[in-house]
């Protein structure tokens, strides 16, 4: 008997959701339809310095509002850290993941000004801790002074006998599929565990995936240079890629992508300024599925 596809919605409770997040919540629950699918909802609050529980229940309420349902239970990345934990301890064992305590100005510093980028505008990591000193190394965890800890980008590519390859589907017709080659190096030595939390969202993302047995990811455009990486962190934990889909961003009036941290209008406030589903449905351009 063929499974089920299983797609996901996954916001983070930094903010309130506004249409950009409609969109992408909307598309999803369409598509699970259509295909027959479950569909199912990931709070993603890594960042426990942001995560608000009024943010939670806000967005638990906006997304009832849109007429989503999903099957139970929620799970929670704060309350899961272990799993990320183990992961990273996998990565560990075969030598791809070192400690690094350099600050974000220390890198800049050693980088340079004419130094290439990551694909989120980051200077590609100058590789300062890459070969530290054991000793110096164990001095500095000793004090207690935090770090994070990086994926070297070199060691992990020569484990690779194949170039990578991941599929993206069509969202009218998800039968109408790509492969794609996916470019890791692009990102250098990226951070998989972070400073203040023991994962990061490249790490969880994978690991959640996998564990909750997600088929389609259908995400922002914003995340498909982020594809590369989830890819070859698939590749070295064993676990298998989903299909992905990457829709375009919801912009305000000036061309500017939705942002929380912009303090977009959010579905909460067109809500109380009395605006409908249809209405929401209208302004994203979204019909209602058959």
């Amino acid at each position: 008997m063929t499974s089920r596809p299983v797609l996901r919605l996954a916001p983070s409770p930094n903010g309130y959701l506004h249409l950009g997040h409609a969109y992408s919540a909307l598309l999803n629950a369409d598509l699970a339809t259509r295909l027959g699918g479950r569909l199912l909802l990931r709070i993603e609050d890594i960042d426990l310095q942001r995560s608000r529980p009024e943010f939670v229940t806000q967005l638990i309420e906006d997304l009832t509002w849109l007429g989503l349902s999903w099957d139970r239970p929620v799970r929670r990345q704060s309350e899961h850290f272990a799993d990320y934990q183990q992961a990273a301890s996998t990565l560990e064992a075969k030598g791809l993941l070192y400690p690094c305590f350099a600050s974000r100005k220390e890198i800049e510093t050693a980088a340079g000004s004419f130094t290439a980028q990551d694909p989120d505008g980051a200077p590609i990591y100058p590789g300062i801790w890459r070969n530290a000193d054991a000793g110096e190394v164990a001095r500095r965890k000793s004090t207690g002074e935090p770090f994070t800890l990086r994926l070297d980008m070199s060691r992990a590519l020569s484990q690779i006998s194949a170039p990578l390859t991941f599929t993206t589907f069509g969202f009218s017709d998800p039968s109408l599929s790509r492969s794609h080659t996916a470019i890791p190096s692009n990102w250098g030595d990226a951070v998989i565990v972070r400073k203040d939390t023991p994962t990061s969202y490249h790490l969880s993302v994978v690991v959640d995936d996998a564990l909750q047995g997600v088929t389609h990811v259908l995400r922002g455009q914003d995340l498909e240079p982020a594809t590369d990486l989830h890819r070859l962190l698939q590749h070295l934990l064993g676990v298998a890629p989903p299909s992905y889909h990457h829709h375009r961003l919801i912009a305000g009036p000036d061309g500017r992508k939705l942002s929380k941290s912009f303090g977009d209008t959010s579905i909460a406030q067109l809500r109380r300024d009395g605006a409908t589903l249809d209405d929401i449905r209208g302004r994203l351009g979204l019909v209602k599925p058959m």
